[in-house]
């Protein structure tokens, strides 16, 4: 009851939607659905000139898939990236999913397991395709139940780099603006510059920006670029050279 009634308020509360509902019920001669008041859903946020959509997360993930499959691994891992992002590149790449809260997610070419970003469960040296995309920046600061740990983010790149095999790709995305913070306990937020110091030894093949407010991935940007935004999307394609 308490649900019904929190719906017709939502409705009450939207003239517009109110509207349209005695419209629509008005057109609605064959009567093919029901249209009861306790199934009312009103959405009063949708009717925009242009569809909305999380910068960050559309492009980074496009990103990173297009690298996947320009490289095409015989098999690729994933170290708790966005589900949707293993799970659309598994259509083409057979994909080892991780993360520190396992997802019960049924895919063929998928599989989702359990890691520790700080201690995974592979050898030096013996992950050919690896990615690791807007997960590091939250390691330690405790919003997922793990361990406050201010080095967490070390640590966790730490493990990265152990493990990329010589001649193996690392595509890594975290935030990025012209003066590194926290904005806890949300995330850290880094200079493209931090990330390449933290990442030494690697050898980075392609820097993409995403600008916060406007425009698509800008491919190896001037400083002068990325240091006028406050909390831009990097995305960075690491590789290690043989030893």
């Amino acid at each position: 009851m308490k649900k019904i009634i929190k719906k017709i308020i939502r409705l009450v509360l939207s003239p517009f939607v109110l509207a349209d509902y005695w419209r629509f019920k008005k057109l609605d001669t064959e009567r093919r659905f029901a249209l009861a008041v306790k199934d009312f859903y009103p959405q009063i946020k949708d009717k925009t000139i242009k569809t909305g959509f999380d910068r960050h997360y559309v492009y980074h993930t496009a990103w990173a898939a297009r690298k996947i499959k320009a490289t095409l691994p015989a098999l690729h891992t994933d170290i708790s990236s966005s589900l949707y992002f293993a799970g659309i590149v598994s259509a083409f790449v057979p994909v080892k999913f991780y993360d520190y809260r396992p997802a019960d997610l049924q895919l063929n070419n998928l599989d989702c397991l359990s890691a520790d970003l700080l201690k995974l469960p592979f050898t030096d040296n013996s992950v050919a395709s690896l990615s690791c995309l807007h997960v590091v920046e939250h390691v330690g600061l405790g919003r997922y139940g793990e361990p406050l740990d201010p080095a967490g983010d070390l640590k966790a790149i730490a493990e990265l780099k152990r493990v990329l095999a010589p001649g193996g790709n690392l595509f890594f995305v975290a935030p990025v603006s012209g003066q590194s913070r926290i904005e806890f306990n949300a995330h850290r937020i880094y200079t493209p510059d931090l990330i390449k110091e933290y990442f030494s030894g690697l050898e980075l093949k392609e820097f993409a920006l995403i600008p916060e407010k406007s425009g698509g991935l800008m491919i190896n940007p001037d400083k002068s670029v990325w240091s006028k935004e406050r909390y831009a999307c990097g995305c960075f394609w690491f590789s290690k050279n043989n030893i």
